[in-house]
């Protein structure tokens, strides 16, 4: 499902001559000047593409990703996902250089986090020179696929083009990604681990989009190959880094008696006393499915069926999809480990 032409931004040097002359020879050679754009183009892009090691590496979770500078003072933007369940997540530079980076906020509706990391001088994309494409535009993606970069190795690089420009619906597992803005579908195989929060590049290295996560596409199921247009996250991005950002209201739980809820599973959550309480165990009732599965007080639920969980109320809207007989898989953090539980979903008649 991920297979792609896959090499690392290294090797580039060596096959994109013959890659370009191939793309070009049904109209001519291509100029010499070209190809040097193009190799510039790549060099300045990789530069400000940095690495992105946190959470993760237990059960198909991929414990690496990628993201890009937006400041010469550190600001970094990736997507919000499981990698950045910790405290602080390792950040390396295309030099090579490492440092610690912190979380300044995020928002889970597009999929959008940003970070800081204690540098300046660095190179960057500045946001208000992004660009827009149309279907037929031929575009780069950069990121960290399978982790093929670990120190001062550049990020890798995928040829392709702008299929369409169309309104996202997608799946990660049974439930729908928040996202449903517009979206780049990009005739080339992103979708791998570790490239989202890389960048899509016109061919001359202009920035127009962030990669996104894995999804499916929610009709056909097949994986997509996306990126969300910058001109979605500009906004939210410069809020986040003045301090003046907003989340968009969570979806809130209905009040329908059918839906399941965590003390169906024998899970006695903490009080809900913030709007965004973590989802950590209080309690766990004897003899109940999360007993049996080995739940403990302050176990955190950080993960839910595929989905990261940002605060009770998210896991109770999730709690509230379910249907009887599925699978509820939870990862779960306990101390500094990840631990992975999974349970069967009761029929209703069960919990009486």
């Amino acid at each position: 499902m991920h297979s792609a032409l896959l090499l690392p931004a290294r090797a580039w040097r060596v096959v994109l001559p013959a890659l370009v002359a191939a793309t070009i020879g049904l109209t001519g050679a291509p100029r010499p000047a070209a190809a040097a754009d193009l190799h510039d183009a790549i060099r300045t892009t990789q530069q400000r593409v940095v690495k992105i090691f946190g959470a993760g590496g237990i059960a198909n979770l991929h414990s690496y990703g990628t993201g890009f500078l937006v400041s010469d003072e550190g600001h970094i933007v990736t997507v919000w996902s499981h990698v950045l369940d910790g405290d602080v997540v390792t950040v390396v530079l295309n030099d090579g250089r490492r440092f610690y980076g912190k979380v300044l906020g995020a928002e889970p509706q597009l999929d959008l986090a940003v970070l800081k990391i204690d540098a300046t001088d660095l190179p960057y994309f500045d946001l208000d020179q992004a660009a827009t494409a149309s279907p037929g535009s031929r575009v780069l993606g950069f990121g960290n696929l399978f982790k093929v970069a670990t120190g001062d190795e550049p990020v890798s690089v995928l040829h392709g083009v702008i299929s369409a420009v169309t309104k996202l619906t997608a799946r990660r597992g049974r439930y729908e990604v928040p996202y449903d803005g517009p979206v780049y579908i990009v005739d080339a195989v992103t979708n791998n681990p570790g490239s989202a929060g890389g960048v899509l590049t016109t061919w001359d290295g202009q920035l127009l989009g962030m990669i996104g996560r894995e999804l499916r596409d929610t009709d056909s199921h097949l994986w997509i190959n996306y990126a969300i247009p910058i001109g979605e996250l500009r906004d939210a991005i410069h809020s986040i880094r003045t301090g003046d950002f907003t989340p968009r209201e969570e979806e809130e739980p209905d009040d329908n008696p059918q839906r399941y809820v965590a003390t169906d599973f024998g899970i006695v959550l903490v009080p809900d006393v913030v709007y965004r309480t973590p989802a950590y165990v209080d309690d766990v009732l004897p003899g109940s499915a999360a007993s049996q599965v080995g739940l403990q007080p302050d176990d955190l639920i950080v993960f839910v069926n595929g989905e990261l969980v940002h605060s009770i109320r998210t896991l109770a809207v999730t709690l509230g999809r379910l249907e009887a007989e599925d699978d509820l898989r939870l990862i779960i953090r306990r101390g500094k480990a990840l631990i992975p539980v999974e349970m069967r979903v009761p029929r209703r008649e069960e919990l009486q």
